[in-house]
C-alpha cells in the first residue's frame, strides 16, 4: 500500500486547498523542490503533483516548480502529474522531462477521444482522475458535477487502457474527515485496473482501513493537509502501510 504525498502548486509554491476552493489556500512552502525531497527522505515510495493553477487555466502553468521537483528527486521514485492536461505535446513534455506518470482528469470527460488517444501513444503512463461527489463525476477544478456515473465513466477509461484511476471523494477533500472507503472499493471492485484514494486521509486509523480493502484493487491513497498539519506522521503511516500488507 502506497501512502503517496500531495504537492499542490499555485503560484510556484506548495499549497492545500480546502475542497478545491482556490480561494481557500494556505501555503506550506514557497521551495517546492526541498518540499519533495522532504517525503523522499522520510520514505515516500512515490508523489503527487497537482497544477492546481493549471487545472483551472487549461494549460500549464507551474511547469517551472514542477522541473524543481524532479530536479530535486531525480531518478528516486516515481512522480505523477495532474493539472491542465489537455493536448498529447503536453504529455509529451511532461514524460519527457522526468514525470513517470500523467493524470488526465476534466480532458478525459470532456474529451474522452483525446485520453484514448493518450493511452495509445504512451502505453503505461497515463492514468485517469475521478472526482465525484455522490458517486456523480465533477470537472473544471470541481466547480461543474456532471451526469456520469463514476464506476461507467472508470469502465469505459479502463477499456482505453489507462493504468490507473486516481479517485477522490470531494465532499472529503482536504476536510480530514476520514476515506470514503466504501465508494473507493466499490469503484476498485468494479474494475480490474488500480485504484489510488485521494481525499480525506486524516490518521493512521485510515491506514488500517485502506491496507484491509488492498486486495479489492486499492493500491495507495493520496495525503496531503493531514501530513502538512500533522495529523499524521508520513514516516510511521508508510511504515504502518508496510508492516500491514506484509502480515
Amino acid at each position: 500500500m502506497l501512502i503517496i504525498p500531495a504537492i499542490d502548486l499555485k503560484d510556484g509554491h506548495c499549497v492545500r486547498l480546502k475542497q478545491g476552493l482556490m480561494e481557500d489556500a494556505t501555503v506550506f512552502s514557497e521551495d517546492p523542490g526541498a518540499m519533495a525531497r522532504h517525503w523522499v527522505d522520510q520514505g515516500g515510495k512515490r508523489l503527487h503533483l497537482v497544477d492546481l493553477n493549471g487545472a483551472f487555466a487549461g494549460k500549464p502553468v507551474n511547469e517551472g516548480a514542477i522541473k524543481a521537483i524532479v530536479q530535486a528527486v531525480g531518478n528516486d521514485i516515481p512522480i505523477q502529474l495532474g493539472g491542465g492536461i489537455r493536448d498529447l505535446e503536453t504529455i509529451e513534455r511532461y514524460l519527457d522531462n522526468g514525470i513517470s506518470y500523467v493524470i488526465v482528469g476534466t480532458a478525459a470527460v470532456k474529451n474522452p477521444g483525446f485520453l484514448h488517444e493518450a493511452c495509445y501513444a504512451f502505453p503505461g503512463q497515463i492514468m485517469v482522475g475521478l472526482d465525484a461527489k455522490d458517486g456523480k463525476v465533477a470537472v473544471d477544478g470541481w466547480s461543474k458535477l456532471t451526469g456520469h456515473d463514476v464506476i461507467d465513466l472508470a469502465k469505459k477509461f479502463e477499456d482505453y487502457g489507462v493504468e490507473a484511476v486516481v479517485y477522490t471523494d470531494i465532499g472529503r477533500d482536504g476536510m480530514l474527515t476520514g476515506v470514503n472507503i466504501e465508494a473507493t472499493v466499490a469503484l476498485a471492485q468494479a474494475l480490474t485496473i488500480p485504484v489510488i484514494a485521494s481525499g480525506g486521509v486524516t490518521n493512521l486509523d485510515d491506514v488500517h482501513r485502506l491496507v484491509a480493502v488492498e486486495s479489492e484493487g486499492v493500491i495507495g491513497a493520496i495525503t496531503g493537509r493531514a501530513i502538512y498539519e500533522g495529523t499524521l506522521n508520513f514516516t510511521e503511516a508508510q511504515s504502518l502501510a508496510d508492516e500491514l500488507s506484509r502480515a
